[in-house]
């Protein structure tokens, strides 16, 4: 039996797409965007359609930050080789952060055979799912920092004693990264409190796009976060860092016409014999500081 669906069906099935899916002409303008694209960039199809891909909106970055919308398009290379592209990259989402997504590209032809056209489909990577079970948690015992939406200071350190103990019955290994954004009180100073709160949310929601499952970020204090890095050694603690520290200075917001970044620094370091939680704390505060006093913007391990 012959199944006959009519072009409004298909149209409902690509609209309820749990994944995002928008369709570009050969001048990479967009000329559709789905539902699912609105709910994981922040983007309406209004806000899109009609505007090249890279005009502002998704701009994707690869793990070092590199621009793939000027240098490494996988629609362009779709474009150019004939043929369908996969990749990780990180989406820019409306409200400034970085979400990890995986994107599959396909060429759209006419009826004989010439390129007319290509589309998107991205999947969201981040965990952010996992991560708001925890905050349901989080809230119900007031562990929960108002403005950015993190665990707080005193969840930290609960969660740093739990890592102790897990470290001692079953030799899993954790690692500090205390974060700090640079020149914070000038930026406050320049642009306004309110925008500062905007910058601080900004940077939570990044760290809580791409962080693992099992990993912990925490509003420290001001414009100081840590995060508890589950089972790694210090060479994948320093790229773990690094990613963030990346993420960050990629993402930015709106203020009046401007896109306003900012750039963290890191201090990085594993959980030792002999530590406890104040030891190995003030460690990676002193490491931060190092970063600070080489220049900002880095990562130092120690």
């Amino acid at each position: 039996m012959k199944l006959d669906f009519d072009k409004k069906f298909y149209e409902e099935i690509i609209e309820n797409l749990n994944d995002g899916l928008y369709i570009v002409d050969t001048n990479r303008v967009i000329r559709f965007w789905n539902k699912a694209a609105e709910r994981l960039t922040g983007f309406t199809a209004e806000e899109v359609i009609g505007y090249s891909c890279s005009d502002n909106i998704l701009m994707h970055v690869d793990e070092e930050g590199n621009s793939l919308c000027k240098e490494r398009c996988p629609i362009v290379y779709a474009f150019e080789t004939g043929k369908g592209q996969e990749a990780e990259v990180y989406l820019h989402h409306k409200d400034g952060h970085r979400v990890p997504v995986w994107i599959r590209v396909g060429l759209i032809r006419d009826k004989d055979g010439n390129i007319i056209g290509a589309s998107e489909l991205f999947s969201d990577l981040s965990s952010r799912d996992a991560y708001r079970l925890k905050v349901a948690e989080l809230e119900s015992i007031a562990m929960l920092d108002a403005l950015t939406g993190l665990p707080n200071r005193y969840y930290m350190e609960h969660e740093i004693n739990s890592r102790i103990e897990e470290r001692k019955r079953l030799g899993v290994p954790f690692g500090i990264l205390f974060m700090d954004i640079d020149h914070f009180k000038h930026f406050n100073d320049t642009y306004g409190h309110d925008v500062g709160d905007k910058v601080l949310k900004m940077v939570a929601q990044t760290f809580v796009s791409n962080s693992r499952p099992f990993d912990v970020y925490a509003r420290w204090g001001g414009e100081e976060f840590l995060a508890v890095i589950r089972n790694v050694d210090v060479v994948e603690l320093e790229k773990i860092g690094n990613r963030m520290r990346m993420l960050v200075g990629e993402s930015f917001v709106m203020h009046e016409g401007k896109k306003l970044k900012v750039t963290i620094s890191v201090g990085a370091t594993l959980f030792r014999d002999g530590d406890t939680l104040e030891s190995v704390v003030k460690r990676a505060d002193t490491l931060l500081y190092e970063s600070k006093n080489a220049g900002r913007n880095r990562i130092t391990v120690g």
